[in-house]
């Protein structure tokens, strides 16, 4: 389908504009099934504007002669819609997987909002959303909870039953929402499909995970703020270079490509992250997910991307793509200046948002992006041994991060990770290198809602390593919810019973407060 860049935001982004939309738009008055398998969510907010998302089941709709179907939406202030805020109808069609992306602007700020959708005698779930609070306000409270990393064949979504329970305003997700693998080994609970390589693998993928009803439910409680890691792909891409598992000869370029048109499909995302419409992804162009979210003054949310921008892992054995273990003496590429994770542009873009945060006066300055900051050193003793797909691999440019976090005005840096299945709570230093330097900021990375670690939990021996840390586990799977206000940032994490039951249990593994204007984790 040949739709330039203009064309597409109109299509994707048809927000209430029924004058242009066929006649058929309410025609399909009865049908054989619930056309919205995949539920609703809401996501990309702003303060006068969020992003409404469903996605219909093909085997539910009768298309037009023109290949698209119109489906109804509705926001109000009421979860009965008797006071409307906002009708109108937005086209699906095969071209976008029947996804349907309604961009909305026009709203009060720090405002919630009930929506739904509709399509001939098919109602949708209702969601509940909320706009950001408005730029220049003194906002009280932000529950922010974050969470990576659900393999579908490692344990049940139970997490998302608990988080809902907690009530968070926010949902960071930080990648790994779908595993690419085919699952065949898995005791619990098997994907099906194989390996997923192309854009109807995905489709199918996505689908199967978002069946889930915690996980639907989790959607369509709150906005959820959305980045991606490797496994919304191929394990350890990077940039346009494959990871491992690579199958069979097909190109890389294209399989990401689909993935990419997978996961707009699939998220609450604008049509405007699509920098070069559908046909661009083909060609390498970028899908533009980095970006920063205000949270009044109370926080700023600098949205990170470290796989797409990527520069490959350096110093695998023998020439192999993806991540390796590495002694950093052996590499003569470790320490290269010109290596970057998250690539030029975005590392520039960063370093200016973050020198302007002192002029904006955000009390916190909140990095949601996808790994461990701090090194993890693997090898007791005086030698070291670092995984190469993290930042540990990029040290140049980790250590240009935590430069440009100590420019004057950046208040509470505050950085958020995920990826590695592991809770890891610490400081971020000025200089790793020296463990006396200034601590100028502080780190959760938070363990995943599935996926295994992979290993027995060593995380003693590690902390005793690794000093800038001052908490680590590996054994329970959950996420994290962290409280933001003025005065204080207070940090749970939540960890399941037995990730393997769907009735799992869910506990406070441990509680952490950092107080505003010291960069010093407290436990509770």
């Amino acid at each position: 389908m040949g739709l330039d860049r203009r064309q597409l935001l109109r299509w994707a982004s048809s927000t209430g504009a029924a004058y242009w939309l066929p006649t058929h738009a309410w025609s399909q008055t009865r049908l054989s099934q619930d056309p919205f398998y995949c539920g609703v969510a809401s996501g990309s907010p702003t303060a006068d504007g969020v992003v409404l998302w469903t996605r219909l089941d093909p085997r539910a709709i009768r298309p037009a002669p023109d290949g698209t179907v119109a489906v109804g939406w509705e926001l109000a202030h009421d979860a009965q819609f008797a006071r409307v805020v906002q009708r109108g109808q937005s086209l699906a069609s095969a071209a976008f997987g029947w996804s349907v992306h309604v961009d909305l602007g026009g709203l009060e700020p720090a405002r919630g909002y009930h929506y739904r959708f509709v399509l001939g005698d098919a109602v949708s779930p209702t969601g509940q959303t909320h706009t950001l609070p408005s730029a220049g306000s003194d906002t009280a409270h932000v529950r922010l909870a974050y969470a990576s990393c659900q393999k579908w064949e490692d344990g049940y979504f139970s997490a998302w039953r608990h988080m809902r329970a907690d009530q968070p305003d926010f949902v960071l997700f930080l990648g790994d929402y779908i595993y690419e693998y085919p699952g065949t080994g898995s005791k619990l609970r098997k994907p099906g499909g194989g390996w997923v390589l192309t854009l109807d693998d995905y489709r199918t993928r996505y689908a199967l995970y978002k069946s889930d009803p915690d996980l639907q439910a989790m959607h369509a409680a709150c906005p959820w703020i959305m980045t991606w890691d490797d496994h919304e792909v191929q394990n350890d891409y990077a940039g346009l270079q494959a990871g491992d598992g690579q199958v069979g000869a097909l190109d890389f370029a294209a399989r990401r490509a689909a993935a990419y048109q997978a996961y707009y499909e699939n998220m609450p995302l604008r049509a405007s992250v699509l920098t070069q419409a559908l046909g661009g992804l083909a060609t390498g162009a970028e899908m533009r997910l980095y970006g920063q979210l205000r949270f009044g003054k109370l926080a700023h949310l600098y949205l990170l991307d470290a796989r797409q921008y990527k520069d490959p892992q350096a110093c695998n054995p023998e020439g192999k793509t993806g991540s390796s273990i590495v002694r950093p003496e052996t590499c003569a590429a470790w320490n290269e200046p010109g290596r970057s994770l998250l690539g030029t542009p975005q590392e520039k873009w960063l370093a200016t948002a973050l020198a302007a945060a002192g002029s904006a006066g955000a009390k916190w300055n909140v990095l949601g992006q996808q790994s461990l900051l701090g090194p993890r050193d693997f090898a007791i003793g005086p030698a070291q041994k670092f995984w190469n797909d993290g930042w540990d691999g990029y040290h140049a440019a980790r250590g240009r991060l935590t430069r440009a976090l100590q420019q004057p005005g950046v208040a509470n840096p505050v950085v958020l990770g995920g990826d590695v299945h592991e809770n890891w709570v610490g400081h971020v230093l000025a200089d790793y290198a020296r463990p006396d330097s200034a601590k100028v900021g502080v780190e959760f990375c938070g363990t995943s809602i599935t996926s295994r670690s992979g290993k027995a939990d060593s995380s003693a021996a590690l902390l005793q390593e690794n000093p800038h840390f001052v908490f680590a586990n590996a054994q329970y799977r959950g996420y994290g919810l962290a409280d933001f206000t003025p005065g204080a940032l207070q940090v749970r994490l939540r960890a399941l019973d037995d990730v393997t039951r769907q009735d799992s249990g869910v506990q406070t593994l441990a509680t952490f407060a950092v107080e505003a204007g010291r960069s010093e984790v407290l436990a509770v």
